[in-house]
């Protein structure tokens, strides 16, 4: 098997587990807070900021993920 092939099956595999973790990481995000604002509605102003900003931080770390991959990818 040619390496350069493997390298991208390899890039293709890791990119799409990043964006299946960040997928699963927002779902749990959005329902914890979904749960958060139903137990106390005073309080959704707050839990929205905060869930804008661990989402925000999800998909920084999902796209450093990818472009290392991607980087990995065109390296030969």
């Amino acid at each position: 098997m040619n390496s350069l092939a493997l390298g991208y099956l390899s890039a293709g595999l890791g990119a799409g587990l990043a964006v299946i973790g960040v997928g699963m990481g927002i779902g749990k995000l959005a329902a914890a807070a979904m749960e958060g604002s139903a137990r106390q509605p005073s309080a959704i102003g707050d839990i929205r900021t905060s869930m804008i900003i661990a989402a925000a931080l999800i998909e920084g770390a999902t796209l450093f993920a990818i472009v290392v991959t991607l980087l990995l990818a065109i390296a030969k």
